[in-house]
């Protein structure tokens, strides 16, 4: 067991987003939700780089502060959601590159105190590295959540050969 990071009393704001709860101080609402199964939820992050619309987080449904603490039969399904997430947003952004991250602790970027793995749409100069993230309207966000839900509605008709 590691040291937890978050403070006392902590209220995630990634377990409130997974179970439905909408609360002030917690950015991400339901309609930013585009993925979800009994063990993870993805959704439209309420924060992004300008240059990179779209920007995905994946979260554990039940608490998990980080990777140390994953169970080892989740890392399958969280890659493959993350592969499902990266293709969807291919298609939802036409973006030539993706690119994903996940941190631990606060040596390691982590600040919010909920295993996450976010999944960029990357773009020739987009400077996602030498760039600050952005709040971002929950209209923009809700708008972005439709475009990915109707590409991973394409992507599975594909899979099942529905067209």
């Amino acid at each position: 067991q590691m040291t937890s990071h978050a403070p006392e009393g902590y209220d995630c704001p990634f377990c409130a987003v997974v179970q439905g709860t909408e609360k002030d101080g917690v950015a991400t609402k339901q309609v930013d939700i585009v993925h979800q199964t009994d063990l993870l939820t993805a959704f439209v992050s309420s924060h992004q780089w300008p240059a990179n619309p779209g920007h995905v987080l994946i979260v554990p449904n039940g608490h998990v502060e980080n990777l140390y603490e994953l169970p080892s039969e989740w890392a399958e399904p969280f890659q493959a959601a993350t592969q499902l997430l990266a293709r969807a947003l291919k298609k939802a952004f036409d973006c030539p590159g993706i690119s994903t991250r996940q941190h631990n602790e606060p040596a390691g970027g982590q600040d919010v105190w909920h295993y996450h793995v976010h999944v960029f749409p990357r773009f020739e100069g987009d400077e996602l590295y030498g760039s600050d993230r952005q709040r971002v309207s929950e209209d923009v966000r809700s708008k972005q959540a439709e475009q990915i839900r109707r590409a991973l509605k394409i992507l599975e008709e594909r899979e099942y050969g529905e067209e």
